[in-house]
């Protein structure tokens, strides 16, 4: 079942041609079957070692001290959110996380951040408490949303576009980057092993650098399998909005994080989101639709898709779903 996802060289697409780079495109259109598939990556490993370090200086404070960096209104979108509020829309139950979350500020007059102040919110990062802490995420940010948009080349190919079809979409787009600490057995009492629950990205993909712990689980048609993938390689997954843009030819990667029960200490991962700019009119592109797979979703503003989704995770705070 494992041997379902793939690891593809994005790398080898990017200096290859012709047969190579055919069967890298062949390779995670048949992996995105599932919803994910692996990939080797040029992030240099010191700057991803610098930010775990950084980022567990900043969670080992004390949960007072972390408060001051929670930014309300900003719906998860900047800032400290703390445990047992982002619920998964599958779920009643608030998932056992705390997370840190950030974006490369784009200029105040870009007219994104002029029409779409809630996607484009004031960064606030913990510098006072981990001094040069901000330096080092937003170059981490930066590197990951490189690495995004050149794996959606790929896609692009994979769906018959040009290589360039995502590019302009997501250029400057909000694309999230977020921390999560999973706390340690004994402070979930007998709330059993499940960190987040069952869940879907709204994005277009999410880029899974390597966690400090397994926990990871895909769901393969009925299936959950961890998700295994080759040291130093990045874990891509596909959200919703790819599925709407595909027409469901590629489909949403379903997944949880659970702790195997022999495992007793806490988790660390950072994920990016990567998603269109707010504008973005979702609609399947017309190599998605055929005779034999009509059009299966109307257009939707990729603001709109993501404001739905905000609420159903429980983040709008002056609508919460679940308190």
């Amino acid at each position: 079942m494992t041997d379902q996802i793939l690891d593809v060289d994005l790398l080898a697409f990017e200096r290859a041609s012709g047969s190579e780079r055919r069967a890298v495109v062949d390779g995670v259109r048949r992996s995105l079957a599932t919803g994910f598939v692996y990939t080797n990556h040029d992030v240099p490993e010191d700057l991803l070692d610098t930010t775990y370090g950084m980022l567990r200086e900043f969670f080992e404070k004390q949960p007072e001290e972390k408060l001051e960096f929670e930014v309300v209104g900003a719906n998860g979108q900047t800032g400290y959110t703390g445990l047992l509020v982002e619920t998964a829309a599958s779920s009643d139950k608030p998932d056992w996380k705390e997370m840190l979350n950030w974006s490369t500020p784009i200029a105040t007059g870009h007219p994104l951040r002029r029409k779409f102040r809630n996607a484009y919110p004031e960064q606030v990062l913990p510098e006072a408490t981990v001094p040069g802490i901000s330096e080092v995420l937003y170059r981490f940010h930066d590197s990951i949303a490189d690495l995004q948009r050149r794996f959606l080349r790929v896609i692009a190919e994979g769906i018959g576009c040009h290589e360039s079809f995502f590019d302009d979409m997501v250029q400057d787009g909000p694309a999230l980057t977020r921390a999560i600490r999973y706390p340690a057995m004994t402070e979930l009492g007998d709330a059993g092993h499940v960190w987040a629950a069952e869940h879907g990205d709204i994005n277009l993909i999410t880029a899974l650098p390597r966690a400090t712990a397994p926990g990871l689980q895909v769901k393969v048609g009925d299936v959950w399998i961890d998700a295994k993938p080759p040291d130093n390689a990045v874990i891509i997954n596909t959200g919703i909005m790819l599925e709407r843009l595909t027409n469901g030819v590629i489909p949403v990667g379903w997944h949880r994080v659970v702790a195997d029960p022999s495992y007793t200490g806490e988790r660390y991962s950072v994920v990016q989101f990567c998603h269109p700019r707010p504008w973005t009119i979702l609609s399947p592109v017309s190599s998605c639709c055929t005779a034999d797979t009509p059009q299966r979703f109307a257009a939707i503003s990729a603001e709109d898709a993501l404001d739905e989704v905000l609420y159903e995770i429980n983040l709008v705070e002056d609508s919460r779903r679940i308190e």
